[in-house]
Order: structure tokens, then sequence, then C-alpha cells
């Protein structure tokens, strides 16, 4: 058993199902799990059980009306009257039997990763489940019926009084978080996302810095579309450490969405799996320099399930778990389980090959650096820095 990390996973997290036709189908968990077993990183002892999260921990962000009314709809097989103002029964976020109970054991599986780290149980703790970053206080949003992400900042602010930096890498603006806890300054809230121009929710902008005593402490890195690895990581590993130098956090969360691959059919970003092994890596290292190792991780987006998501998630939690994978062939056993499934045929090798270069590169890579340099003009970076 890894004593540095581990993995909240139950099969049941597929019961958050909206219909066989919704881009967002938490099948992919299943081929996350046995992608993480075929090579060997995945113990039962590594594992542990999400729970539900009780009412009055959904209403440390949620609205009670809003939490009564998902239950309501969800034992209903119509769509209840004034659905559509709480943001259900929508093409996005389609209602569905048992909606509140699948919601609510996802927001528990966050909430037993920040238990298992915030208790010393062990330094690291992944749910891949989580990530519902667009959900409000009254309303579900992209996907998202409840944010587990909020629901744990605001737990882990309530029972350690801790300070958090929660570091957004999906491509779509982490903007339920942000809202949350915009007047905070105990709550760090970065975002690197896809500009809002041309991608859901249209928010993210770096003018968007919190408010009040919490100005400053929202950071948004918005973007050009078709960014690559290079300037991706270039921005995340000068952004990153400066921010925690600066802000000094006792737990860093990340939501790790893999939408900004190339593969993604939703969003336009033009991205390898080497950011998806390198961003983890530096959030790693600086959990252990600056937070006596406290990470928790989260999933989020992805809607490439069969190429993109699992090697990702992967790559996660062998860094995580201090079992480091270098580029080799994906397991056999693992392409012969899950190919006839996919009309995609299923990746080779756990990296990618180099894609093509993409027309705009040095504008691209100059346009993000300017939006890094305005983004922080007010963030809590170090003196020094």
């Amino acid at each position: 058993m890894s004593r540095n990390a581990r993995l909240i996973y139950s099969a049941d997290y597929t019961k958050y199902y909206f219909h066989d036709e919704h881009p967002f189908n938490q099948r992919r968990l299943l081929l996350t799990h046995d992608l993480m077993r075929a090579y060997g990183l995945l113990r039962d002892e590594d594992i542990l059980a999400p729970r539900q999260a009780t009412d009055d921990e959904l209403a440390l962000v949620h609205d009670p009306r809003y939490i009564e009314f998902v239950r309501e709809q969800g034992r209903s097989k119509d769509i209840l009257p004034l659905a559509d103002s709480y943001g259900l029964g929508t093409e996005d976020v389609p209602s569905f039997v048992g909606m509140h109970e699948a919601s609510a054991l996802i927001v528990g599986g966050t909430l037993q990763a920040v238990d298992t780290v915030m208790n010393g149980v062990a330094p690291h703790a992944f749910n891949p489940a989580g990530g519902l970053h667009h959900a409000f206080r009254g309303k579900a949003s992209g996907f998202c019926i409840y944010n587990d992400c909020s629901v744990a900042i605001a737990y882990m602010r309530k029972h350690w009084d801790a300070r958090i930096l929660y570091i957004d890498t999906d491509a779509h603006h982490g903007d339920g978080v942000q809202w949350a806890f915009y007047d905070d300054p105990n709550v760090l809230t970065v975002s690197l996302h896809e500009t809002g121009k041309y991608l859901f929710p249209g928010t993210g902008n770096i003018t968007e810095r919190g408010d009040g005593s919490g100005y400053g402490y929202s950071v948004n890195i918005p973007l050009e579309a078709f960014t690559e690895d290079d300037s991706f990581l270039e921005i995340y590993q000068e952004l990153i450490p400066r921010l925690v130098r600066g802000f000094k956090p006792d737990v860093i969360l990340t939501q790790n969405g893999c939408d900004a691959h190339a593969h993604d059919p939703l969003t336009h970003l033009s991205c390898s799996m080497r950011i998806y092994q390198q961003v983890p890596r530096l959030a790693h290292q600086l959990a252990h320099a600056y937070c006596d190792g406290r990470w928790i991780a989260v999933g989020g987006g992805g809607y490439d399930i069969w190429r993109v998501v699992p090697r990702a998630w992967t790559l996660l939690w062998s860094e995580m778990s201090d079992q480091p994978l270098a580029d080799q062939p994906i397991p056999d056993s693992w392409k012969e389980k899950w190919q006839p499934f996919s009309q995609l045929p299923l990746p080779a090798q756990l990296l990618d090959e180099p894609f093509p270069p993409i027309p705009r590169r040095t504008e691209i890579t100059q346009k993000n650096k300017v939006t890094l340099e305005r983004a922080i003009m007010y963030a809590p970076v170090a003196a020094n820095d």
C-alpha cells in the first residue's frame, strides 16, 4: 500500500449519468481505474470508498432549497415546474433519477479525500469523479449539479481554518469555485483555461480579480485558442510557484480536467499528454516544499474518454503515489478489454507522438505571456518575485 496517497473510488460513481449521447460520461472512471491496475499502480489497499455528503455539508455552499429541489427532481421521471430556474432539465444538465444521491456521493468522495489529507492518514488523495467546478449556490451548470470543489474548500475553512490554494487547469474556466470565494483572502483561486471568447462559460477574464478583502485572490489566465504544450507549461511553471511563495497556503487543491488535450471534442486547445505529466509533478513538489505535502486532487472535464482521460489521470496517480511512469506501451490487457467498446483506436503509448506545429505558434505564445503579466499585477506573489 502506498503510504503517500489514497484513491477515492467506487464503481457507483457511474450512477452520475445523464444519457447515452451526453458528452459527460463517467465510464471514463472505469477505464481509468482499469488502466491504473494494468500498469500495476493500484492495489485494493490504496482505495478508499467515497461516502455520501450530508445536507449540512452541501449547505456549506449550496442553498438548502436547491438541495431539496435536486432531491425531489431526482425522484420524478418528469421535469418539475421551475426546474430550468435551477439549471436542471436542460441540455447541459438533464435530470435523471437518483441525481441527488449520485451527486452527493461525488461530493462525499472529495470530502473523503480532504479528511484523508487533513487528518494525516496520507499526504495526498485523489477523487477522479470530482472536479464539478461549474455548479453555483442555487443552480446547476455545465454538467455539474453540486460543486464538490467549493464544498471541499468551505469544509476545510470551517474545520481547519486552512488557507487553500485552488489550481484549476480544466480548459473551461472554474467559474463556480471562483465566485463562491470571490471576497475571501484565505482562498486563492487560480484558473488556466481557454479564453471565454470561444468557450463556455465565457468568464475567466484577467480583470476578474476578486472583490473587497479578496481582491487579488482570484487569478485567471485565459489562454489563446490552439495553445500548445510549451506555452501552457511555460505559463503554469512561471505562475504557480510565485503564487505559492506569496500566498503561503496550508493545502493545495488541484482540479485536473484534461480537456485541454488536442483530441478533446469540446475545446480548442492543442496540448498533448505531456502537460498531464508535468502539471501534477509541479503541484506535488510545491505541496511538499510549502504545505507539508498536503495535496488533494480531483478530476474534472475530459470528453475523449477513450484516448485522453484514462492516460491523463493514470499519469496523475502515478505522480501522486510516487510510482512515476516513463513513456511506455499501453498494456495489451487494457486494450483488449476496452477496444471492442470504442469506435476510436485506443492509444498505443502512454504519451503522444509530437503533434504538427500550430500556425501562429509564436503569436499565440507571446499573447499568453502578456496575459500572464497582466493577470498577476495584483496577485499575492512574493516580494522578491
